[in-house]
């Protein structure tokens, strides 16, 4: 029998005492609903675009587990702007496996970003970093990621545990499907504390301050020969410019 750990929620009333207090927080699908401004379920529209995933070609370890798409915004003045696709770069000091590639992932689709429950999401997150830090404006990279049991065990951070070199990290729990693992760990970056636990409700939402926190995912396994696979949306913000643009 695996151990479980529940993610240790928070109301919205919470949040910002929370990301004080430890450096992240996890909010509950309906408070990320009111975050946003929806109703319960608003975001659904959003979910089919996960079975539309190409693979990442970019995988040094040559898995084919991970899929994904990619695109970069400003979010300024209430408004999110879309930026002509870019490549999407870290600096090895954030990621030692895949740092200092240009890597080009194929862009998150028209119909995605037309969806006006897209720019609630991304707006109403913007707004709970900008609570927390006031700035004039973020540069926002989004990432749709599916990570499935086609080589048996597929890995959300292959990586390990890492930092993202921005300001705040938001990870969307979209679906686990016939898994097990995929617990979340989460690290104070400069001391030994840490916590484990299972995000598992859909639209459930981990935000990070990226200076304070370091963060992995556990490997999936299928529980059957159908396989399975986990789908997070992963935010990124920054303040000073994209990584790699400044």
């Amino acid at each position: 029998m695996v151990a479980r750990f529940p993610a240790p929620s928070v109301p919205l009333s919470g949040l910002g005492v929370a990301m004080r207090d430890e450096g992240y927080a996890i909010l509950e699908p309906e408070s990320v609903a009111a975050l946003a401004g929806m109703s319960i379920g608003g975001f659904d529209t959003l979910v089919p675009a996960w079975d539309d995933l190409p693979l990442d070609e970019y995988l040094k370890d040559g898995g084919r587990y991970r899929r994904r798409r990619h695109a970069s915004f400003i979010a300024e003045d209430g408004q999110l702007r879309l930026v002509p696709h870019r490549r999407h770069w870290q600096p090895l000091d954030y990621n030692a496996l895949h740092g200092g590639m240009d890597r080009w992932f194929a862009p998150i689709t028209t119909d995605t970003l037309a969806d006006p429950a897209w720019d609630k999401l991304v707006l109403g997150i913007a707004n709970a970093c900008s609570r927390q830090r006031p700035v004039p404006r973020w540069h926002v990279e989004a990432h749709q990621f599916r990570i499935d049991t086609t080589d048996g065990l597929g890995r959300p951070t292959p990586e390990g545990a890492h930092r993202d070199g921005v300001d705040f990290v938001a990870v969307l729990l979209l679906d686990r499907h016939n898994i097990k693992g995929g617990e979340t760990r989460v690290f104070d970056a400069d001391g030994p504390r840490g916590q484990r636990f299972t995000l598992e409700a859909p639209w459930s939402l981990m935000l990070m301050d990226d200076a304070r926190v370091i963060h992995e995912s556990t490997p999936i396994q299928p529980l059957d020969d159908a396989g399975g696979h986990r789908d997070t949306l992963v935010l990124t913000f920054r303040e000073q410019a994209f990584l790699g643009d400044d």
